[in-house]
């Protein structure tokens, strides 16, 4: 069930109808000065925004090659890995002098 305007005002009692009528009354007034204080803030955050995205667009891109030159180097670790197996170095450290 929807609720009533009578069941706001007696909810509200005096002071938030005063309250209410206040507010309506000021808007018109205070919409334009908030507006003002607002765009100002609104703007100097949107511009920390932007520098802070164009300051980090180069810390990122030397984090990306870094990274890269990182997988570049445990790529050719394992490449090296594999064409030399652990077993084959310890099989030819021995010179076959057994005695």
């Amino acid at each position: 069930m929807a609720p009533k305007i009578t069941d706001f005002v007696e909810d509200a009692g005096a002071p938030g109808i005063i309250a209410g009528i206040g507010a309506v009354l000021l808007a018109p007034v205070m919409i334009p000065v908030v507006a003002g204080i607002g765009k100002p803030i609104a703007k100097s955050l949107i511009k920390g925004g932007i520098v802070a995205y164009e300051k980090s667009k180069g810390a990122f891109a030397e984090m990306g090659e870094t990274w890269e030159d990182i997988m570049a180097e445990v790529k050719a670790e394992i490449a090296e890995e594999k064409e030399t197996p652990a077993f084959e170095t310890a099989v030819g450290d021995h010179t076959g002098d057994h005695g």
